[in-house]
């Protein structure tokens, strides 16, 4: 997929991304959350997070959304545009408060940490096609979208049913199909994202989150069997990899993960979309997509933080021109995209 419209001009994006973000509360200490005595305050949300990340990559971005008029809308607002993202689209909404969430610490790269989510009746629940700037969610060459926001509520899945409908003026739709069952208020869930994703351009998609909500398995090829609709289709592995179905080539490429030392698996699929999305933005060949997502889930994956500083362009592109062999002996660990000191990790030099 080439990107086509007004790269630069000033009104228009280069990603807006929809979606809800909420204050996350960090504990101190490993723990459970009955025994954690204090927190720090961060932010979290899938396409804020992906947000910032395009925006510290240099990329023109928005982000929409509404939070409340309270002092935790204050702080999202005021924090992901500190990352230098366009907030002037997120909308305030006196009678709903901001969503918060709580999680545990040490534990956090396997699946037995602990989430507590209080987003229920959110200002973001609230988003519809009468509360939302739709003029400022279109006006980019990559709009973002991604299930959790249909999950939210009715109105917010007619939101994104009216921002995937074919219409001439629609910008290139990005759907990450983030398949969160504990969202969905009945088992229409997964045939609302199928939907979804039939009507996007690209998809980013898991292999675990393809069985789980429809059913496929097979691996990648099955998937793309089942969703043959959207000209690039990217199908994620976990720490395998990943392979993107492009029509336009009618080609697949797969691409190995790098082996990385985890410290938090928090964010790491926001992260890789947006590494995926920066190297689309700058029409690189597929393979080279591929590994700037990877790299950039790295950047996530070592870091104990949910959003993480993408690696710098230079340092991410002589990774990414590395031949297969020293792609496949790429060792990456907490510190790697931000120090010149590499002694203790496998990073070779292209």
């Amino acid at each position: 997929m080439t990107l086509t419209g007004p790269c630069n001009a000033p009104d228009v994006m280069d990603v807006v991304a929809l979606g809800e973000s909420m204050v996350t509360f960090l504990p101190s200490r490993p723990g459970r959350l009955a025994d954690v005595p204090s927190f720090e305050r961060a932010i979290g949300g899938a396409e804020s997070n992906l947000a910032c990340g395009l925006a510290a990559a240099g990329h023109r971005v928005r982000w929409v959304s509404r939070v409340g008029a309270d002092g935790f809308g204050d702080h999202l607002v005021t924090a992901i545009g500190g990352h230098g993202v366009d907030v002037s689209a997120v909308r305030r909404d006196p009678a709903r408060p901001t969503g918060v969430y709580f999680r545990t610490a040490g534990d956090r790269a396997t699946d037995a940490h602990e989430v507590a989510y209080y987003r229920a009746g959110s200002a973001a629940s609230a988003m519809s096609t009468h509360n939302v700037d739709l003029a400022a969610v279109r006006a980019g060459r990559v709009l973002h979208l991604s299930g959790i926001t249909a999950a939210l509520s009715d109105t917010c899945l007619d939101l994104l049913r009216e921002l995937t409908a074919p219409r001439e003026d629609r910008p290139v739709v990005s759907f990450d199909v983030n398949h969160r069952p504990g969202l969905w208020r009945d088992a229409g869930g997964p045939a609302v994202l199928l939907d979804l994703a039939r009507a996007a351009d690209l998809v980013f998609v898991g292999v675990d989150e393809a069985q789980d909500a429809w059913g496929v398995t097979g691996g990648p090829e099955a998937i793309r069997a089942a969703l043959p609709e959207p000209p690039v289709l990217v199908v994620k592995d976990g720490a395998r990899g990943a392979t993107v179905f492009d029509r336009a080539t009618d080609s697949a490429v797969y691409v190995p993960a790098p082996e990385v030392r985890v410290a938090a698996a928090t964010g790491a699929g926001d992260a890789f979309a947006a590494g995926f999305l920066s190297a689309t933005l700058r029409d690189l060949p597929l393979r080279d997509r591929l590994r700037h997502g990877h790299l950039w889930a790295a950047a996530t994956l070592t870091s104990p933080a949910d959003l993480a500083p993408p690696p710098a362009r230079d340092t991410a592109d002589g990774l990414v021109a590395l031949d297969d062999t020293g792609w496949e002996k790429l060792r990456l660990g907490p510190g790697w995209n931000h120090t010149t000191d590499r002694a203790d990790e496998e990073v070779p030099t292209p």
